[in-house]
């Protein structure tokens, strides 16, 4: 991960060659976060994790990064691609079906981490999700890390530069309030 620090700053000093090695470095650790997060896909999914990260990384600017500050800005820029790609599909999805057939979820059952969303369910976390980001930004960035691009808690913490403890405790404050928004999209 020190290398990717290191790599963002060469971008920052303007080297042409920084990004393509960003993403082979990269590579690895994006895949596997779009893997985690395409097992707690639905049945029938057509996208696979390496089209999910290619999708995710052009969205990001390809070859031609932006100039990222640093980690925490570069994953929340990716979880928040792979994110939008996701919410993407999932509205093309919910169209075809031309809104038919919405379940009711009780929101007792749902975990937030670990669930295998339909469509509906994620839309329902994507609305809540913008919701808590102008209530809170950093803890809707914590949410962003640690449920759609499968950070852990530590990782998260890491990234964003605050402690394991607090990140433990706005992530659950942040499932309380999403629950608490899902419930009431839902009804």
């Amino acid at each position: 991960m020190r290398e990717v620090t290191l790599i963002l700053q060469q971008m920052e000093r303007g080297d042409p060659h920084a990004a393509e090695t960003l993403f082979p470095l990269l590579y690895d650790e994006l895949r596997k976060l779009a893997t985690a997060k395409m097992a707690r896909e639905p049945d029938g999914q057509t996208l696979q994790p390496t089209a999910l990260v290619h999708e995710a990384w052009l969205r990001l600017g390809g070859e031609q990064q932006p100039s990222w500050q640093n980690r925490a800005h570069f994953f929340g820029a990716a979880a928040e691609a792979m994110r939008r790609i996701l919410i993407d599909r999932a509205r093309q999805h919910r169209a075809q079906r031309h809104g038919g057939d919405l379940k009711r979820v009780n929101i007792d059952d749902l975990e937030l981490a670990g669930v295998t969303e339909d469509d509906d369910v994620l839309l329902a976390i994507h609305e809540a999700l913008d919701k808590l980001a102008l209530h809170d930004s950093r803890k809707a960035e914590l949410v962003k890390l640690h449920y759609f691009a499968d950070l852990t808690l530590d990782q998260v913490a890491e990234v964003m530069g605050i402690s394991s403890r607090t990140v433990k405790r706005d992530w659950a404050y942040a499932r309380a309030w999403l629950f608490n928004e899902i419930k009431r999209l839902r009804t």
